[in-house]
């Protein structure tokens, strides 16, 4: 079942009186998303690519067809390099394949839940995914079960923001990471029509002082974004499982000219890293054309975005200790969540600096001291291997 086409694509639509949100059929990607009730302000963070109304038979990558929102990758990055003489596409048949409906219900009162299933054809497996609404809660929760699909692989979601125009007005931070690097290659290729400016490979302690290609600036400051024009740019923190605690790894988005804050949460032990996806008018190939501006906020365990070749060998992260693949078995699905929220601020609510976790809600605490409170289930992320 198909509810109806949303911005040139066949969308489900799943809703409560504080959460809206469609996902395509093709790849799996949610967007649009609005968050508040409708008698009240509402938040949409989403960013959908401005070519969905335009022909997209010459598209270089099946994922950029209905590029929106955010949508689950198995295997995660670009899979340029065969695994085993296996080539996926960019971000794995998730995000590329046709979802099938299973169902839509409210599965206790207050909870509505829709849920849809891929199969897997090159590395063969069966996905399910699961997205959940909770009354009172402006919050989605997102499971994702995968059975069969034997092996490693890097997966993660690849959130993606509409990035405001004014230098420097979305404050972006995340919770203690043990640590921050650029792009260990190049990212944007001038001979491709792209341009970067961050450094390659370098490491950083803090998001405010992160290393350059130039000699002036030599670093620069990726907590408030956009940067300056004209670049396209990655780089990665990866959280600090001890200091966590038991409590769930964090990335926040303000956005300090509307007045709210977007958030993920996740389990650390299964998505290690955050990788950060500047996109600011870098890219003038098609079907970029210059024109692309957004922020992609991708909760991963791989190896930045090079794909399941580069993320299950060896590398500069492994060799630390940091996880790049999970292992996918027969005996046991593999379950990934992942809980994304949007909420209004105070105007004095400035870059998120702590989250403080308490049973059934948390509290934004901002660098000003302004605070939010939010209800919100955030035990959800750290839930056990079973799945029915």
């Amino acid at each position: 079942m198909v509810d109806k086409e949303i911005y040139g694509q066949p969308s489900f639509v799943l809703e409560n009186e504080l959460v809206s949100l469609a996902i395509t059929k093709l790849g799996g990607h949610m967007a649009p998303v609005v968050f508040g009730a409708a008698n009240e302000r509402q938040i949409r963070p989403y960013y959908i690519s401005p070519w969905q109304d335009e022909n997209h038979a010459d598209m270089p990558a099946e994922v950029l067809v209905p590029l929106r929102g955010d949508f689950f990758c198995l295997p995660f990055g670009g899979n340029a390099t065969p695994y085993q003489n296996q080539k996926y596409p960019v971000h794995g048949e998730t995000a590329t394949g046709e979802w099938t409906f299973v169902d839509s219900e409210e599965v206790e009162p207050g909870v509505s839940r829709l849920r849809l299933v891929l199969d897997t054809l090159v590395r063969k497996g069966q996905v399910t995914k699961e997205v959940t609404l909770r009354d009172g809660h402006p919050v989605i929760y997102q499971r994702h079960c995968v059975k069969h699909f034997v092996g490693p692989t890097p997966v993660g979601h690849h959130a993606i923001l509409a990035m405001p125009d004014e230098v420097g007005t979305f404050a972006i931070s995340t919770s203690p990471f043990r640590l921050g690097m650029t792009n260990p290659g190049v990212f944007s290729d001038p001979a491709n029509g792209e341009y970067q400016m961050l450094a390659e490979g370098k490491t950083f302690c803090d998001v405010r002082e992160i290393p350059t290609l130039f000699r002036d600036p030599a670093v620069v400051d990726c907590s408030r974004l956009p940067l300056q024009r004209g670049f396209a740019d990655l780089f990665a923190v990866v959280a600090d499982a001890e200091s966590s605690a038991g409590k769930p790894a964090w990335t926040a988005a303000v956005n300090t000219n509307e007045n709210w804050v977007w958030f993920s949460l996740r389990d650390p032990k299964k998505l290690p890293m955050t990788a950060f996806w500047l996109e600011n008018h870098g890219r003038h190939s098609f079907p970029w054309n210059g024109r692309n501006q957004c922020l992609g906020v991708e909760d991963i365990c791989g190896y930045f975005a090079d794909g399941i070749a580069a993320s299950a060998r060896a590398n500069v992260l492994t060799e630390q200790g940091i996880p790049t693949t999970v292992e996918c078995r027969e005996d046991l699905p593999l379950d990934i969540r992942s809980i994304q929220a949007a909420v209004p601020v105070p105007t004095a609510f400035d870059r998120v600096e702590h989250i403080d976790f308490r049973n059934e809600c948390i509290t934004l605490i901002s660098e000003s001291g302004s605070t939010v409170e939010v209800n919100i289930d955030h035990s959800f992320v750290l839930g056990d291997e079973s799945y029915q």
